[in-house]
Parts: structure tokens; C-alpha cells; sequence
């Protein structure tokens, strides 16, 4: 065993470094998760908060007494509890005055306690305190020995371990409060249904968080907002302690008048400052990032009124809120982390269960620990009683004992066999007390202090009767902060977001008319105005010609295939107009080099399209998953060079049929095709030589039809084309007569 080492006669101690910083850190770590940054499960405050409470109290600053300095108040708690800097202390105290920061304020202030624009209060010398009713709650029997008291920082007074608290407030005001390697955020709760699910737990002491959740809804927070979080997910985070609420701003649309309107805001989500809100917002209206929006401006008063005007009274107002709330904090989102000292000792995650029980267990503790004050005061009272009532049998000679014996007290319990307390009391006494009417008084009050006694005795004995007091205190506490009270009423509501799924809010600004989209064979793109049915006028560039038209809008998404199997997605309000030839496709997408246009189209969500290449392989796939994002599009059929793709037909049908090189025709049910959203597909039909000259899905039994070079359309008939019917990568026959030269179907 080594044997300790001394310390040199200098003074010096050397230690190992490693283990210092363990030892100190721990203790730093330790001192912020209990004496700081944790709430106390019981009463829900931290040390700061429950000193001011106290150092309030202790300065009887009242609910409708008179309002004192706050910076006496800063003062006392400061010299007397809580050794840190003075304004931590008066941050401490601004915050339980908000009413826009605590649900259920603990103090009420007299002067400038900021705002919800983010304004900071005035300095302490400027404003007043005094507690209100809630705070009173909580600090009430706190001098009836109801809770621990332990030696402040310096030994010279003592403060409260925990308050009485007869006031649910660590659910209903909530906590924040960022420790060593551990944070905790308790968003603020509706009093009453608090209560009520206390009440139920009461009476069901096995009730489950998934029971009480039918009473405690979620959060209820000052500001008010609306949560959007669905109901199973509430339910989760409240049994387990942990997750986050979505809550956005409450909002209308209000009429302006000739057919204008505006969005008002009047209740935005918890914890954002209004003003740094509507600075952001205007930012991005200036960045031109919330195209719908036009201006936003502030109109608050006393309450909130957040005006936002539309870009175009089109718009449909959902969709502009949408906008704000993914790139606003007009939604936010709040965390529940209910990490708390469960019994004011163990850092620990508590779910809604867990924290009710941990208050109305504190609850029933202080209502013990009341009684035996009491009982213990009575039990006093009743032995001063009982030695008065003994004296009044003699008044002359208690009277004479007072006046002549040098040791009256020894003398009067010897004589009267009475206690030291009772002596005192009887020399304490002042000669008008003893009158006939005074020992009648005396009689009546010990009766009655026997009563209570054995009322106390009784309550003390049973724990039934214990639990049916503490849930009698409950509904008092929801009578005075019920749901039809100012301040009891609940603010938050609750809601589903509109599923507006994945809506591009730069397109939402576009106005929907009809166009007509025109592709030449050279690339090139153009959208005239209106349906146009007639398109014999319209001129090309040099010797270029029609590839193809089709009717749209200028709210579609143009598809765009090139030969090497990509597709590209074009937006019908930026395409050029009518009046010129329009523009090349190779300046909206980055086609590669080599590549040419093979077909365009609109976007249908949710259609299905057979793709195929000239070396005849295939599939089905979705349009959805041909959609591109970016101006480089997206790989859909897979190329093998020389190969390239020549069809992207609309698969509307129950057949496929498909034409080669060769001349051969081939008809097979289009059930034997995957659908893929990628690849390179399946064999169409077999070639002997060349490869595949075009393909299109049709219903069978309303015949297959194609068009002439005369512009002719030929249909074949379900019974003529059972010579054409086979199955997938067959080689097919020749063509019905009169089937074009050119081997398409047109």
C-alpha cells in the first residue's frame, strides 16, 4: 500500500491534472443541474425564481398591497438567497411579470416590463412588484411548516427547499433552462385542465398518460397560436416526455373592399419576438423570396394585428400562409423535454403522469405536514387553556401567590401542579382578563379546540381522507382559474394543416390561361395565347417545320424527352410567346451535347407513359417520375449507343402495339410490360434486322388507328387484328394495308 505523500513545506500541492478537472468539473456540472438550470418537480420554479418568491414575501409585497422598488426587491434577494448578479436576478423577476411569457404570471409589474415586440423592461429603479394571486397560492402555508427550510449561502437566514405550492405551475407556466450536458422545456398548460387531470388521477391512482391526455389537450400558451401536430403524436410526446409542438399564428382573411383583402394576423407562436418576425418577413418581401406576399406592416396596439396584403387578389390566401409558415417563424416549432428534479433531487425525464403525480404527492405531504403544525399549536393552546381554567377555581390565592412569593412561577406549579408553559402563561396575564365572562370564553374556545382536534387526528389517520382534502384544494384552485375565467380560458386551439402537398409557390403566383404549346422539329418552343385550333398560319425559322402542338396552361409543366433517354421539365408561363419563332429548348435545359429533342408534352400527375429506344426495349413509368427538378432533368430510360429513344406515348389502353424498321407489326397486352421508374425496360419485339420505328398503347377492342401521309385516319377493328395479337418480344407480321410508308402510326 503506497503510503500518502506529504506536501512540501512551501505550500504547493501537486496533483494530477486529469483528476482535477474531473473533480471540479463534476462539482460545476452538479451545482448548475441542481441549483440552477433544473426545475424543482414539485413547485416548478428554480432557485432564482423561488427566492424571489420568498424575498417577496418576506417583504409582504401581497396580491392588493401596496407595489415596492424592484430594485429593493433585487436587493434583499440578492444580500439574503441568491449570490449572483443582480440583473440574472431582475431578468429572472421581468420574466414572471410578462403576460406574454408566463401563462399564469407570478408577479405583477408597475412600469415597463417589455413587450412581445422584443423591447427590454426599464431598469429596476424604475419599476415596481408585487406578487400576484398565484404566487400567493404557491407560498401559501410556507410559514405553517409545511415544506423544508435550509441555511442560505452565508448561514446567516434560512430559505425555503421547495414552496408549498398549491398551484400546478410546473406544467402550467412551464420552464426553460439549459444545464451541463442536460436541458430541459416545459411549454406552458390550461390550469384547469391540469387540475381536472390531477383530480382524475386522484381518483384512478393507475390512469396512464394516453387517460389523461383526454383532459390535458397539449400546450396552452400566452400568445396564444394554433398547434397543428396530430393527436397521436401529442399523446406520445406527453408519455414519454420528450417531442415538439408545431404552432403557427392565428390568422383571417378580411375584406378590404372592391374585391381586395388582406391577411390579418392577431396571435403569433410562443417565444418569437413580434418585431424580429416582421423584420424577417419583410426581408424576404424585399429578397422577393415570398412571391405572393406584397407588403406586410405592423398595426398592434394592445393586442396583436400583424397586416399582410397579397400580391394579386387571386391568390387564394391558404396558400400564401403556407408560404409564410415554411419560411417564417409565423410557425415555429417548440420543444418538450420535461426534464425536471423529480422530488427535487434526480435529474429525470418525466412524462404528464409523472409530473402530476410528483405535485399532488408534494400536495398531500404539505398537507400533513400543516396538520401536525397545527395539531401542535392546538395542543399548546389547549394546555395554556386547561392551566387559566384551573386558576380561575382560586383567583385570591393565585393573586396572592403573585404578590408575596419571591418565586411565583415555582410556587404556582407547585401549589396548582401545572406545567412551566401554563405557569407562564398564568403570569402573563393581564388582571381585566380575569372577569366570569373571560373563563365562559375560555370554556367555549377549548371546546372547540378539542373539536378540531379530533378532527385533525382523524384526517392524520386516514389516508383517504388525506387525499380527499388535497382534491378539495384542486377544485378550489379550478374554481379561481376555470375555463370561463379572463385568465383561466384557453388560448391555444388546436388544428389540422391543410395538406397542400408539394406546392411550387412561384407557380402559385401564375394566373391560369389557356396556351398552345408548339415544339418544331429543330428544338425550338412557343406558347401562343388561347386554345388555337388552326395552326396552318404559323411561320417557322428557315427550313424548319412542325414537330408537334398541344392545348395547355400556363400553370402546366411541359415534358420535354431527348434522344438519350433524359427527360426535362419546362414551365409553360416562361415559355416564350407566339409572336416569333420562340426560343431553342437547349437555352431552358441543359441538354447534352449530341442530344436532340425527340417529343414534348404536358405533365398529367399521376398518367402513365410508355417510353421505349430504337433498339426496341421498354416500360411504363409514371409521369410523376419523370417530373426534373433542375435544368439537367432526370435519367429515365437507360441507352445503349447507338441506340437512342423514340417514344414517350400516353399508356391509356390494354394493348401495345409496335412497329419496326423491318415492317413488322406486333400487338401484345400491355400487362406484360413492368412499370419501372428508371432502366433500361424489357424487349418490345424482336428484330431480325434494324430496330424499332415507333410504338403506341391502345384499347383493343376499339381497334387500333393510325394516320395516313394524307392526314387519313384508318382504324382495324378488334376481329382483323387477331393475326397481330401475340405476346412481347415476338417478331410480329406485316402491316394491315393501307399502313404508312413511313412505319409510324402519326
Amino acid at each position: 500500500m503506497n503510503k500518502p505523500v506529504d506536501p512540501p513545506s512551501d505550500g504547493i500541492e501537486i496533483i494530477n491534472l486529469k483528476d482535477a478537472l474531473e473533480e471540479r468539473y463534476l462539482a460545476y456540472a452538479l451545482s448548475t443541474i441542481m441549483h440552477r438550470a433544473l426545475p424543482d418537480a414539485r413547485d416548478g420554479l428554480k432557485p432564482v425564481h423561488r427566492r424571489i418568491l420568498h424575498g417577496m414575501n418576506l417583504l409582504r409585497l401581497n396580491p392588493g398591497g401596496p407595489f415596492k422598488k424592484s430594485a429593493k426587491v433585487v436587493g434583499d434577494v440578492m444580500g439574503s438567497f441568491h449570490p449572483h448578479g443582480d440583473q440574472a436576478i431582475y431578468d429572472a423577476l421581468v420574466r414572471l411579470a410578462q403576460d406574454f411569457a408566463s401563462r399564469y404570471p407570478l408577479v405583477d409589474g408597475q412600469g415597463n416590463f417589455g413587450n412581445i415586440d422584443g423591447d427590454s423592461a426599464a431598469a429596476y429603479r424604475y419599476t415596481e412588484a408585487r406578487m400576484t394571486d398565484v404566487a400567493r397560492r404557491l407560498l401559501d402555508g410556507i410559514d405553517e411548516d409545511a415544506v423544508d427550510f435550509r441555511p442560505n449561502y452565508d448561514g446567516t437566514t434560512e430559505e425555503p427547499a421547495v414552496l408549498p405550492a398549491a398551484f400546478p405551475n410546473l406544467l402550467a407556466n412551464g420552464s426553460q433552462g439549459i444545464a451541463v450536458g442536460m436541458a430541459t422545456s416545459i411549454p406552458p398548460h390550461n390550469a384547469a385542465e391540469l387540475c381536472d387531470a390531477a383530480l382524475y388521477l386522484i381518483s384512478h391512482p393507475k390512469a396512464s398518460s394516453t387517460d389523461l391526455v383526454q383532459l390535458v389537450q397539449g400546450p396552452d400558451f400566452p400568445t396564444g397560436g394554433i398547434v397543428v401536430d396530430k393527436p397521436d403524436a401529442i399523446a406520445e410526446a406527453y408519455r414519454t416526455g420528450r417531442g415538439s409542438f408545431r404552432v403557427r399564428a392565428r390568422w383571417a382573411k378580411e375584406e378590404i373592399g372592391r374585391g381586395t383583402w388582406a391577411v390579418v394576423v392577431t396571435e403569433i407562436p410562443y417565444g418569437i419576438p413580434k418585431g424580429r418576425l416582421i423584420e424577417k418577413v419583410a426581408e424576404l418581401v424585399g429578397d422577393k423570396k415570398l412571391p405572393l406576399v406584397a407588403d406586410v406592416r405592423d398595426e398592434s396596439a394592445e393586442d396583436v394585428r400583424v397586416v399582410i396584403e397579397p400580391r394579386s387578389r387571386s391568390i387564394d390566401p391558404n396558400l400564401m400562409m403556407e408560404s409564410l409558415f415554411r419560411l417564417t417563424e409565423f410557425e415555429a416549432r417548440v420543444p418538450l423535454n420535461v426534464n425536471v428534479l423529480a422530488g427535487g433531487k434526480v435529474p429525470k425525464v418525466l412524462g404528464l403522469v409523472e409530473c402530476l403525480r410528483e405535485w399532488i404527492d408534494h400536495r398531500r405531504e404539505v398537507l400533513i405536514r400543516r396538520s401536525r403544525h397545527r395539531l401542535a399549536a392546538i395542543e399548546r393552546r389547549l394546555e395554556i387553556l386547561r392551566g387559566l381554567l384551573i386558576i380561575y377555581l382560586d383567583l385570591d390565592r393565585v393573586i396572592r401567590i403573585i404578590r408575596e412569593e419571591d418565586e411565583p412561577k415555582s410556587e404556582l406549579m407547585r401549589v396548582f401542579e401545572l406545567t412551566e408553559l401554563q405557569a407562564n402563561a398564568i403570569l402573563d396575564t393581564r388582571l381585566r382578563a380575569l372577569r366570569k365572562l373571560e373563563e365562559e370564553g375560555l370554556r367555549t374556545e377549548l371546546e372547540g379546540l378539542e373539536g378540531e382536534k379530533g378532527e385533525i387526528e382523524t384526517l392524520l389517520g386516514s389516508e383517504a381522507k388525506q387525499w380527499k382534502t388535497v382534491a378539495w384544494e384542486i377544485r378550489e384552485v379550478r374554481k379561481v382559474y376555470g375555463p370561463e375565467t379572463p385568465l383561466g380560458r384557453r388560448r391555444t386551439a388546436f388544428a389540422e394543416a391543410p395538406d397542400l402537398g408539394d406546392v411550387d409557390f412561384a407557380e402559385a403566383m401564375v394566373e391560369r390561361e389557356p396556351v398552345t404549346v408548339i415544339v418544331s422539329e429543330k428544338g425550338w418552343i412557343r406558347a401562343l395565347k388561347g386554345h388555337a385550333a388552326d395552326l396552318s398560319k404559323v411561320e417557322f425559322k428557315g427550313d424548319d417545320r412542325m414537330r408537334t402542338s398541344f392545348f395547355a396552361e400556363t400553370t402546366s409543366k411541359i415534358l420535354v424527352m431527348s434522344t438519350n433517354g433524359k427527360f426535362y421539365t419546362l414551365e409553360a408561363s416562361k415559355l416564350p410567346g407566339g409572336r416569333g419563332f420562340g426560343d431553342p429548348i437547349r437555352l431552358m435545359a441543359d441538354l447534352d451535347d449530341g442530344a436532340d429533342v425527340v417529343s414534348a408534352f404536358p405533365y398529367r400527375p399521376g398518367s402513365k407513359l410508355l417510353v421505349a429506344s430504337s433498339d426496341g426495349r421498354g416500360f411504363v413509368a409514371s409521369s410523376d417520375d419523370l417530373v426534373a427538378t433542375t435544368r439537367k432533368g432526370r435519367n429515365v430510360l437507360g441507352i445503349d449507343a447507338p441506340a437512342r429513344a423514340i417514344v414517350a406515348a400516353d399508356a391509356a389502353g390494354d394493348h401495345v402495339a409496335t412497329i419496326g424498321q423491318n415492317r413488322k407489326l406486333l400487338v401484345f397486352p400491355i400487362a406484360q410490360l413492368p412499370e419501372m421508374a428508371r432502366g433500361k425496360g424489357v424487349r418490345l419485339q424482336r428484330f431480325k434486322d434494324g430496330g424499332l420505328s415507333d410504338a403506341k398503347v391502345f384499347t383493343v377492342a376499339a381497334g387500333l388507328t393510325w394516320k395516313d401521309t394524307s392526314g387519313r385516319t384508318w382504324t382495324v377493328g378488334y376481329e382483323e387484328l387477331r393475326e397481330w395479337l401475340g405476346n412481347r418480344a415476338e417478331a410480329g407480321r406485316l402491316p394491315p394495308k393501307g399502313f404508312p410508308k413511313t412505319n409510324t402510326f402519326g
